[in-house]
């Protein structure tokens, strides 16, 4: 086995070992336990980077297995895998450093952890797969590893959370698995590769094609919560704050979204999804999501609620981009897996703090919070403006190329919803910031579990996560037409699934 050939399985196992050993740590090797932890991310960030720089100089990594006869396990290093890896990797890493601080005295942290690695794993094998099977298997991994996470409390109301994720995700992974078998029986295997390996069938194919992609989208758009496929995410959010950060910015929903990317560019190929006119109902479906999804955000009190509809609404951002026909939009679209993921796990890193700290898990309850905690509260600012997508901040840079994109593909009505969702996050995010900024703090918070530590408003660890995160808000904006932004990365996938296209 050559090195190129041995780097997949080494990001692979830079999260799978440290958690395999962390499931047998007494909950007493808390040292032991964070070093795994620290030293897995460190190690996975350092492999990602040593691949990127590869990728951009036109290296191959790719590993293959035969599992049965012309059956293989894939994992391919392209530039799409890497948008995503590098996203998962960073994010991991700053979601590690928080969860430690967030659980510190709490029980079953080796159960959490553990399952927190395995999460990651199945997440960067999403990301790295090279064909539709080994996708499907690391997509159903993923489902299987988070489902502990998202109970990890063990109350009642988490474990209804967890049958609801478990029912919606399984059903979701048999519709999944119907069109994969389907499509195989066609085939014989199905690869990732730009411009798609459907378009090879005969014409004769087409509805049974048309059908296959319907259930492939089906399948996966119920983890990227499309509606009225979305009832299991703001059920979840009962999880620990680590964990919604975790399935909204960088595993579950995103894993979703990203499958929505491969069945449209790397399985069917995007014009020849065009000429199936499979595109405009794709794009009617995502808006209809950003819509509704930013509606039912304006009537949650609860915290952690709000952010999981607003959610649904920005994670269809993806899913339009993809389906405007034209390579600006797969830009914006692309650009937003990114900079929703750094957004929105700010926002949920600072829901977090406020219900660790203060006990503040409402709306209601944050007038003048931004006194108590300014620091939190200004890293939450940045990414409640990224998500209205007011300039320099990443939400700016990729709506506006989702913009430009709706423009240049004749589907000026994707400009009006991109418009009137932009004016609904602002509904439902400027009062919070009006209330934690501008309103009379309270003699007592709800339940205030963590008092200030000299100039710290709390916990180091979960203060510097939101910090970083909220700074890479305005960095990815600020430096957008560098050449190793999010969105110089998206131009150069979009170049590659638009042959034709000079960026």
């Amino acid at each position: 086995m050559t090195w190129n050939q041995a780097l997949p399985l080494l990001v692979l196992a830079s999260s799978l070992v440290p958690g395999l050993i962390i499931f047998a740590l007494p909950e007493r090797r808390r040292i032991m336990r964070t070093t795994l932890n620290l030293v897995g991310a460190s190690v996975k960030l350092l492999l990602i980077g040593f691949m990127l720089w590869g990728v951009t100089r036109d290296e191959q990594y790719e590993f293959r297995h035969a599992v049965l006869p012309g059956l293989e396990l894939v994992l391919h290093a392209d530039a799409l895998a890497m948008l995503f890896v590098t996203l998962s990797a960073a994010l991991w890493f700053l979601t590690t450093v928080y969860a430690v601080g967030y659980l510190e005295g709490s029980p079953n942290r080796s159960r959490f952890f553990g399952f927190f690695s395995l999460c990651v794993t199945a997440t960067v094998g999403v990301a790295m797969a090279g064909n539709l099977f080994t996708f499907f298997f690391f997509y159903e991994l993923l489902t299987l590893s988070t489902y502990p996470l998202v109970v990890h409390r063990g109350t009642e109301k988490s474990l209804r959370a967890g049958n609801v994720y478990l029912a919606y995700t399984l059903a979701g992974g048999a519709v999944l698995l119907t069109g994969v078998v389907w499509l195989y029986g066609l085939l014989g295997r199905v690869e990732f590769v730009p411009g798609g390996s459907v378009s090879q069938l005969a014409p004769e194919y087409a509805n049974q094609l048309r059908v296959i992609f319907l259930l492939l989208i089906a399948g996966v758009g119920v983890k990227a919560a499309l509606v009225p496929l979305h009832g299991w995410l703001p059920q979840a959010m009962v999880a620990p704050a680590p964990v919604s950060a975790l399935l909204h910015a960088v595993a579950v929903v995103k894993a979703g979204a990203f499958g929505i990317v491969r069945v449209v560019y790397e399985v069917y190929g995007v014009e020849f999804t065009q000429s199936l006119d499979l595109l405009t109902p794709l794009a009617i479906m995502a808006s209809i999501t950003i819509i509704w999804g930013s509606l039912r955000a304006l009537w949650q009190d609860d915290l952690k609620r709000r952010l999981a509809y607003s959610t649904i609404s920005q994670v269809s951002y993806i899913v339009l981009g993809v389906a405007l026909y034209g390579p600006i939009g797969t830009v914006g679209g692309l650009a937003h897996l990114v900079h929703q993921g750094i957004m929105k796990i700010t926002l949920f890193f600072c829901a977090g703090n406020y219900a660790e700290t203060l006990g503040v898990h409402n709306v209601s309850e944050m007038n003048g919070v931004g006194r108590r905690m300014p620091a939190t509260t200004l890293a939450f600012s940045i990414g409640a403006l990224g998500m209205i997508g007011v300039p320099l901040t990443a939400g700016y840079v990729s709506k506006h190329h989702l913009a430009e994109g709706a423009y240049a593909a004749g589907a000026e009505w994707a400009i009006w919803v991109l418009t009137a969702s932009s004016l609904l996050n602002a509904a439902y995010f400027l009062p919070i910031l009006y209330r934690a900024w501008f309103m009379r703090t309270p003699e007592t918070w709800p339940h205030e579990h963590v008092e200030r530590r000299g100039r710290l408003e709390t916990n180091a660890l979960l203060l510097g996560p939101p910090l970083v995160s909220g700074a890479m808000i305005v960095i990815a904006a600020v430096f957008a037409d560098s050449s190793w932004s999010p969105l110089a990365w998206a131009k150069l996938i979009a170049a590659r699934e638009y042959l034709r296209w000079e960026n």
